[in-house]
Parts: structure tokens; sequence; C-alpha cells
């Protein structure tokens, strides 16, 4: 292994030196503690350290590094206390998820650090955001986010690279390529010579360089960073190097041929830099044993100092808040002048106002610019804010879902519309697994809204007309709202992106310009979890929200003779339990409706509440009435078969029976 020390003097050499043998000693004795039973798992990056050490040192500071499971010198050399990191690895209190999440799975913005998921591939396209960020700031940084050979076969590197070259992004996608993806070797994984080469179908730059010499990395990577801040584009590096540990240790290494050890421990990269300085006589043999013990007494001393820190005492309070940040909405007075309104204006209208009080919000989606998105919703509003903050997005749901997130990680807000609702399930991964966990995980704000396009009525067939809240009011962490009509339409969009939590944002599209009402003329916000009474009775409820209510108006004007109380939820996580709760005890009968199927629907939530809290002031079992569960057809006539509404009339002449 050739060293060209090029301007860096001995004591730059030696800080090299150090930056190197850290991790290597406090990966040794993880592995000791690993064999004696006081840790439970480890993932060695013995062997590629020279990648971490040489691209951190290449940035600055204050520039953000997306790091993987293997890339521990990272964290040491953006001086991480090793205490705080085994107290991370140990689910210690005093660990950066506070041991909600294990190893390398956390952020930390005080060292601009933001660590993976298992998933792998998602991060790539937080670096897109959070890099959006600094070239909207104009403040002149890169972000670098790594990679593994594994993960460039994921749809999330290649909507990542897509959407950095599309916007010039100052991002530095490093690619560790170690031979294997847990056991599967690089042969079985792609079949192009160079993974660098893949930049060429992005029209971007790529590099081969050798992982295992760290002046080349630092050099390569400082090289780049220099000239991203000043002309932003994105980079694809390819660092060849070596695991020489198992994907983790139980998983052992009987899957890779001896002789690919034999050569890569010639390639030690601790152990060539090593013997470069000693050569060089920048390092004095003696010094050695000194700087190792050295190390080797701070390790001791910060792991046992984590080990004695008592074990975490859970709260179940605790937990269920830390899933969402605290948010206490401030109390406004609603313009008095109001305008009468269609339902699709009255969500341009709060997105255009939020647009104006928020300088920091970005919104995303597919043809959102001039066009004015498929609905026309954002028509004027390129003009008017500019492209940089109305981005029309090539079409990758998973990818502009990350760079949200991202965007939301370095100072910004993001709203993200989907053309279809039916179109989210592209980028489910990043919605419940990234975006709704993250809060919770390391206490990073989320600040992301998702437009959801949805449900059925105009004969658009199984793939644009789908009612799918359900998938997300099941994951802890998201929001989901609903409204029904025009002026909640605007209050609780401009709510969603005044609330730093991720909020899933439900707009019918059959509603659109079928639908009009009063809808105050300023800033407008309705509670974020509140019902609405939207019509008095005794004799029986219909709980329900979206085009459900409008079913339920429909029947109530249709049987006068009928004393109905409808409750429009408006709301699906948080839902407004006290509101449904009052209403069972008014009534005493209770039918709870809505467009989605009726196997595994929200309403099942409801009536299971119901059920438990209520039984004792009900006069007849709670009902449902849902739609079919099938998928949604496009004829009109199997359609309205379907629609829950078909059998609206049915379930209450069953309820009011009782």
């Amino acid at each position: 292994m050739i060293f060209d020390r090029k301007n860096i003097d001995n004591d730059g050499l030696i800080t090299f030196y150090k930056k190197l043998l850290l991790p290597r000693l406090v990966e040794e004795r993880m592995l000791v503690l690993l064999r004696q039973g006081r840790i439970s798992k480890w993932f060695s990056g013995i062997g590629q350290e020279a990648i971490a050490i040489g691209s951190t040192l290449a940035l600055e500071a204050d520039e953000y590094i997306l790091p993987m499971h293997r890339n521990l010198g990272v964290f040491t050399s953006r001086d991480i206390p090793i205490s705080r990191l085994m107290a991370q690895w140990q689910g210690k209190a005093s660990g950066f998820t506070k041991g909600r999440d294990r190893s390398f799975h956390f952020g930390s913005q005080d060292y601009r650090i933001i660590g993976m998921i298992s998933h792998l591939g998602p991060q790539m396209a937080l670096a897109d955001g959070i890099a959006l960020a600094s070239k909207l700031k104009g403040d002149k940084k890169v972000t670098l986010v790594f990679t593994g050979e594994g993960a460039t076969s994921e749809g999330d590197f290649h909507e990542a690279l897509n959407i950095a070259a599309v916007w010039d992004l100052p991002v530095i996608f490093l690619i560790e390529n170690n031979g294997y993806a847990l056991s599967t070797p690089t042969s079985e994984q792609y079949r192009c010579a160079r993974l660098a080469d893949k930049a060429l179908g992005y029209g971007i730059e790529g590099r081969r360089i050798d992982g295992n010499n760290v002046l080349e990395v630092y050099y390569n990577i400082n090289e780049l960073a220099r000239e991203l801040r000043e002309y932003p584009r994105p980079v694809l590096v390819e660092c060849m190097t070596f695991r020489m540990r198992g994907h983790e240790e139980a998983s052992g290494t009987k899957y890779v041929p001896q002789y690919l050890f034999d050569q890569w421990r010639l390639k030690d990269p601790v152990d060539c830099f090593e013997k470069f300085l000693l050569e060089e006589q920048v390092l004095r043999a003696e010094w050695v044993p000194y700087l190792r013990n050295e190390f080797t007494t701070l390790i001791d001393t910060e792991v046992e100092k984590a080990f004695k820190e008592p074990d975490i005492t859970p709260h179940e309070r605790t937990e269920v808040q830390n899933m969402y940040r605290l948010y206490n909405p401030a109390n406004r007075t609603p313009s008095e002048t109001v305008t009468n309104k269609r339902y699709i204006d009255a969500i341009s209208d709060g997105l255009k106002q939020s647009m104006r009080k928020y300088g920091n919000l970005v919104i995303m989606g597919q043809d959102i610019a001039e066009y004015g998105g498929a609905f026309k919703i954002t028509q004027g509003f390129a003009e008017e804010f500019g492209k940089d903050r109305v981005r029309n997005t090539p079409i990758c749901e998973s990818g502009i879902v990350g760079t949200a997130l991202g965007l939301a990680i370095n100072g910004y807000k993001a709203l993200v519309e989907m053309q279809f609702a039916d179109f989210v399930s592209c980028g489910f991964n990043q919605i419940v697994n990234n975006v709704a966990k993250t809060h919770y995980r390391w206490g990073q704000t989320a600040d992301v809204v998702i437009r959801m396009p949805t449900g059925a009525g105009t004969g658009a067939g199984p793939f644009h007309s789908q009612s799918n809240e359900a998938w997300f009011t099941k994951t802890p962490g998201l929001k989901v709202v609903y409204p029904a009509f025009p002026d909640d339409a605007k209050g609780l969009l401009m709510s969603a992106i005044d609330d730093p939590n991720p909020v899933m944002y439900f707009e019918h599209k059959y509603l659109y310009r079928s639908t009009s009402g009063n809808v105050p003329d300023g800033d407008y916000y309705v509670e974020i979890g509140k019902a609405r009474i939207v019509r008095a009775g005794t004799r029986a409820s219909i709980i329900t929200y979206g085009l459900g209510v409008h079913w339920a108006i429909e029947y109530a004007d249709n049987h006068p003779d009928v004393s109905l109380e409808i409750l429009d939820l408006r709301s699906l996580q948080p839902w407004d339990k006290e509101a449904v709760v009052s209403t069972v005890k008014k009534t005493s009968k209770v039918l709870i409706l809505h467009e989605d199927t009726l196997t595994g629907g929200f309403g099942g939530e409801i009536a299971a509440y119901i059920a438990e809290h209520c039984f004792f002031d009900l006069d007849a079992p709670v009902m449902r009435c849902a739609s079919l569960d099938t998928a949604v057809p496009m004829s009109k006539a199997l359609e309205d078969q379907f629609l829950a509404k078909a059998r609206l009339e049915e379930a209450m002449e069953r309820l009011l029976k009782y």
C-alpha cells in the first residue's frame, strides 16, 4: 500500500494514526465483552476503519454524515465519548435513544451525525433532504452518506441518486464495497464491473478508491467536498475494502474463502499505516505500546462507567408521550370574515397561507409546479413562491418522503403531495419506519406533512380510489386527519403544517368540487384530535368521517322523523374519545360509518373502544357500515355497490329496531 502524505505534517499524520487506532481498540474490547457475555451483539468494522476516519476528517465539523453500523470511526472521530456510545449499545438512559434502539440506529444534532435504520437504503434520501436544506440556505455545506454494496440493489439507492442528480445536491454517496452483503458475494449482487460506473446512468461523477488507504480516502473526499461546496452536485465514491469478521459476530465467516482473508490481512488499514509511519520515522516503535495502553485504559474506564449506570426503569406514560414531540398549539381567534369556498379551494388557501407564514416550508410532489398538481391545488404557487420551494419531483415516492425527513432534520418544514393516496405504498417504508419513529428513537423533530388525495366515487378503479387511512392509524408516531368540510380542510391543513409532528392529511377527491362552505379568510386552525358534532340528536348516533359524513347527512335529511346525532371525527390519530363516549351515553345506539373496507377499517377500533368502555350505556350492539372487502371497482354500478353508502339504509334500520 502506497501512502502519499503530500503536505500533511508529522503531527497531522500522528492524528490520523490515533483516529484509526482508537476504534480498532474499542472493537477489540467489544469482542472480548461479547465472549464474556456482557454484551449481546456486535457488528464489526475491523478492516474498514480507514473509510470512516478518512472521510470524517475530510469534512468540516458541522457537515452532516450519515454512517452505517460498521462506521464506529465516524463517531469516535467526531469525539463522541465512548461511555455515551457504550450506554447506547447497552440500552442505558444516557444513550442517544434511551434504550429504544440499538447500535448505531440514532442521530445527534450536536455531532451532525444521522444514523441508519435496519432497512439500509432509506438513509440515502435523508442525505438528499439535508443537502437540499443546505443548498436553500446557501451555507456551502456538503452531506456525506454511507451505504454498502448490497444496498445499491435497493430502489432507495436509485431514487436518492436520481433526485440528487436532478436537483444538483451536494451529496457524496459513499459505497463501502466489502465484498459481502451478509453472506452474499458481489458476484451474486450485481453484474457491472465497478459500482462507481453506475454514476454514469445518473449523469454524475463516479470514483473508485482504495478504502483501506486512509490518506487516499481523505484526499479524495476532501477534494470533492471543496468542489461541491462551491459547485453543488452529487458524486458517487466506491471504496474497496473487506470485512474481516462476520456480518455480525453470530453469523461467522465460514462462507468466505480463506485466501481472501489472507490477501486482505496484508492490507489491514491500521497495520499498514502504522508501518508507513514507522518507516517515515514519524512514529517511533516504542510509542506504539504506549499509545495502545493509553487508549486501552481510556476505553476500559469509559466502558465500565457505562456498565455502572442503572438499568432503565420503564414508565408507560413517558414512552407513550415520547412517540410525539410535545406540541401546544396557540389559541388563535379565526378571522371574522368568511368566504364561500369549494373544498379544493380551501385546501389551496390553507397551503398558500402556510407558505406565506413559514419561509422554511418546502412543498414537493409530481407536477406541482407550473402544472399545479394533478388536481390544480398548487396552481400559481411556483410563480409566487419560486421553484426552490415548490418542487416538481421525479416519480419516486420513497425518495421524496426521505428527502422530506432530511429537510426536517436540517431545519425545514416539508410537505409532500401524493398524486393519489394509493401511490403512497411506494413510500410506505419511509413513512412507517423512518418518519414515524424518528422522534421516539432519538428526539428529532419530523416536521413532515403528507397530503393524500383519497377515496372513491369517481370511477377511478382499484389504483386511484382506495381509502387507506387504516394503514397509518395503527402506526405510532403519525397523526392522521381526514376533513369532511371546506373549513375543516383549511383548518386541519394549517394545523398539520404548524404541528412539528408528522401528519397524514387525507383529502377526499370526490369532495374537491362537489362541496362548498364558508371558510375563514385569514389564518385558520382546527385542533387535531377534536371531533365535531355536525347534527345533534337523541335516538341514535352515526360516528363517521370524510365522505361518510355527507352520507350520514343525506340519510338524516331523508329521515326527518329520526333524531340522529352525527359525529364527524375529523382526526383519526389521535381521535376524540371523549366525544365518542359522550354521544354513546346520549343516544345509546351507535353506527360507525366509513368508506374503507369493513375488515381492518378504522371503525373496528372505535367499536372495540365503545364495547370496552361504554357497554352498560348501550341499548343495541355497536354496528359498523363499511365498504365491501374487495378492491375498488371502476364500473359505476360496481363502485356504487362497493361503497358503504349502499348498505347504510339497511344498517340503520337494523340498529333502530333494537
